[in-house]
């Protein structure tokens, strides 16, 4: 059995659901996740400002474009007026229950009720289509299987129970659909997976299965040695360790959520990354394995903020490092990269929200400057302390370019080097040159 999450751009219109019915097998018992169609869930997420706004002609208007787009998907979609109609007569009952909103009090909870019909749309739609193209196929709600616990984390062995029983119910069919993203809370309240979204809940279905493979299936044949946008040349990476992948998606590679893939982990479920505009290309395989004495890709994360704490006091003294980091964790501010020396430390956060708070708990205890706008450069592969020269090659890359910080040792897959955010091409260009050219 194969879990195969295809996003929002794979399924943003009636033509390209047609091309991803071609890559789908009829048999093998497969599980189709789906994401909203491209446009939707942002077209959702303004109706659901305008009625936050108390605006309702505002989200009226917006909801009718959203129908009508739909509407002509139908037309272009389907062949027979069976399968437009009774799919048509659904989807506005969708819509009708969208507009119900403008006349009720609207709170957090509404919205998340609303930004969920995107997914529900898109199966609807999809599996409709699939069953008029002669599929044998069932459409598994995830609200009656996907479930947070209080804390926000999937309830695993709730989604392995009640999953399991959806598909021996239905073991007559030859493929199972259903929606990426969405769950239901503690409280039995719709609610979303938020980190990772779709690849989040394939990654969640695969584990709970103990599928052969998990496929995400995107617009972009796997993760890029570098950024495609900034670098030219850059090339898909086959092979990746699911730590190099988690690295390289924390660190700026957009096309996965850095935690999406830890349920495939720890069940050792290979995991591919493959592109519906070219379903022939390779992508990139994540697993377990690791290719020995290999630089595999750099990555870059914008936006940082870079403080240094300096004090005389924390020579010799214990209870230093601790008092810094109850600072962070008392703001809740996650910390990037972190150097220390006997006098001071530095470390980088990725949100400013408490950065002024945070600034001044810290000059109690020191000296305290701080840099703005700075990029992290993360260097993934197998980078082992014993791998000779491997960290001398990366430094040496960029030795025409200002270093504020270097992370190494932290990981035995990554390096990751500080500098200015008006360095960053610079530093993705001279590290492609330096550990890609010749490969």
């Amino acid at each position: 059995m194969k879990v195969m999450k295809f996003g929002g751009t794979s399924v943003g219109s009636a033509q390209r659901m047609k091309n991803v019915a071609d890559i789908i097998p009829k048999e093998g018992k497969n599980i189709i996740v789906l994401s909203a169609m491209s446009g939707t869930t942002n077209s959702l997420l303004e109706i659901s400002d305008y009625l936050h706004k108390r605006n309702p002609d505002g989200a009226n208007d917006t909801i009718n474009t959203l129908e009508l787009k739909y509407f002509r998907e139908i037309e272009e979609l389907f062949e027979t007026r069976e399968y437009k109609i009774q799919t048509l007569e659904v989807i506005k009952s969708h819509f009708d229950y969208i507009r119900s909103f403008t006349k009720k009090v609207f709170t957090l909870f509404e919205e998340k009720v609303i930004v969920a019909q995107g997914e529900l749309l898109s199966t609807l739609l999809f599996s409709n289509y699939l069953k008029e193209a002669g599929y044998n196929i069932v459409l598994l709600p995830a609200l009656e299987f996907m479930r947070i616990n209080k804390n926000a984390e999937p309830d695993q062995n709730y989604i392995r129970e009640h999953l399991n029983a959806l598909v021996e119910e239905h073991k007559e069919a030859d493929l199972y659909m259903t929606q990426g993203f969405i769950c239901l809370n503690a409280y039995g309240e719709i609610d979303n997976l938020q980190r990772g979204g779709s690849d989040y809940t394939a990654s969640l279905i695969g584990a709970a299965l103990k599928a052969d493979e998990i496929q995400i299936w995107t617009d972009i044949d796997g993760m890029h040695n570098n950024d495609p946008r900034v670098v030219d040349n850059t090339s898909p990476v086959s092979f990746l360790n699911f730590d190099e992948a988690a690295e390289l998606a924390y660190f700026g590679a957009k096309i996965l959520h850095p935690t999406c893939i830890l349920p495939a982990k720890l069940e050792k479920i290979p995991v591919r990354l493959l592109n519906t505009m070219q379903p022939e290309a390779k992508g990139t395989t994540i697993s377990n394995k690791t290719e020995k004495h290999k630089i595999k890709a750099v990555a870059a994360k914008e936006n940082i903020t870079a403080i240094r704490i300096k004090s005389g006091r924390m020579l010799l003294a214990y209870g230093f490092l601790r008092k810094v980091f109850e600072i962070f964790e008392s703001y809740r501010t996650a910390i990037d990269m972190v150097c220390t020396s006997e006098v001071g430390i530095s470390m980088t956060i990725d949100n400013n929200s408490h950065l002024k708070e945070i600034i001044d708990e810290l000059k109690k205890i020191g000296t305290v400057s701080v840099d703005h706008d700075m990029v992290i450069i993360c260097v993934v592969g197998d980078l082992a302390w014993d791998n000779i020269g491997f960290e001398a090659r990366v430094v040496e890359a960029l030795k025409d370019i200002p270093v504020r910080m270097i992370s190494y040792g932290g990981s035995n897959h990554n390096i990751s080097l500080l500098v200015k955010g008006a360095d960053k091409k610079r530093s993705l260009v001279a590290l492609s040159e330096h550990l890609f050219k010749n490969n």
